[in-house]
């Protein structure tokens, strides 16, 4: 390990992501929750004869709902930490060259969550007509590789959005399509890869076919629309392993500024349909944000779809044999 949890701390203060904008909230103090998480991830299976393992795992980033310290890295060889030049997600990676035997590392952090609510969108109009300016990245409106915008996904968006005059509405009506139409169902295949083509065709799939349906019907529109993916932290237990990921949307509209929502959870929980448009729990921890991803130091494959699980190459190649764990404990 060369990075000490201090230098990591001072890092994540000095480098602060580009796309972090100030927090929307009630007056009231939030509801937040604070974990210890412990990401394990160990390249294994590793050809003989290899020359160059490379293994890249995402570390969570703290902005205004998310608050992340008291790092921990443990590894096999030295480590970095660096950012993506596009979305500006925090990286962590290791190279070990002439690798013999499997190669390990673990991130532990501590993360303090907030709920994050949009008050605007409680009311029907915002109380002052002054609009929001901020400057928003050219890339929430462009396509995804498995997002296009163009085609029969533009003729969606309009029919969807038919008679509606204003952005707050639109968004409203794709957000009430995305949770009536699709069904939260992870049987057969193709689901789980965020393709709104499936998406649009098969009607469900889990949380990554939800916010590409939604996002690609935002974007549409015109309508800046973000993909972010971490872990949702269950709230029947203080402590365990966690066996999968959780993804979520904002999108921005000038009158309200960004608006969060989660489209899956209202599905799965139609008594909080209302709630999950305008607010992110504080049950769910962020990894990275964006897809199409390009890390850093840059992959030789292809870009990655999302990022929230380890990735290895082995000679520029990738290794998919990673044995991976996700333990949480509530502080």
């Amino acid at each position: 390990m060369n990075f000490t949890s201090r230098s990591l701390a001072l890092f994540c203060l000095i480098a602060v992501c580009a796309w972090v904008l100030p927090a929307q909230a009630d007056s009231a103090t939030p509801p937040t929750r604070r974990v210890r998480l412990t990401c394990t991830a160990q390249a294994v299976d590793i050809p003989r004869g290899a020359r160059e393992l490379t293994l890249w795992l995402p570390f969570p980033p703290s902005d205004d709902w998310q608050e992340v310290s008291n790092f921990v890295v443990r590894s096999d060889a030295p480590t970095s930490v660096n950012r993506d030049d596009e979305y500006g997600n925090q990286i962590l990676s290791l190279t070990v060259q002439n690798p013999q035997k499997p190669v390990r590392i673990e991130l532990q952090v501590d993360v303090l969550r907030r709920e994050r609510r949009n008050a605007a969108i409680a009311v029907e109009r915002p109380k002052s007509p002054s609009t929001v300016v901020e400057k928003i990245a050219n890339r929430w409106l462009q396509r995804d590789r498995l997002v296009p915008i163009d085609g029969r996904i533009s003729d969606l968006a309009r029919d969807v959005t038919r008679g509606k005059m204003n952005e707050s509405d639109q968004v409203r009506a794709i957000y009430d399509y995305t949770v009536s139409t699709l069904k939260y169902d992870k049987s057969g295949k193709g689901w789980g890869r965020g393709d709104i083509e499936y998406a649009c065709d098969a009607r469900r799939g889990n949380c990554t076919d939800f916010h590409a349906l939604f996002i690609g019907l935002c974007r549409a529109r015109g309508i800046p629309a973000r993909f972010e993916i971490g872990i949702s932290l269950p709230t029947d237990e203080p402590a365990g392993e966690i066996n999968g990921y959780h993804c979520w949307a904002d999108c921005f509209v000038a009158t309200h500024n960004w608006i969060p929502v989660d489209c899956s959870e209202a599905q799965k929980h139609p008594e909080r349909r209302d709630y999950f448009f305008g607010a992110h729990d504080e049950n769910r921890v962020t990894f990275s944000t964006g897809r199409d991803i390009l890390l850093n130091p840059p992959q030789k494959g292809e870009r990655l779809n999302f990022f929230v699980y380890p990735y290895a190459e082995v000679d520029g190649e990738p290794h998919d044999k990673i044995e991976r764990t996700i333990r949480y404990e509530d502080l």
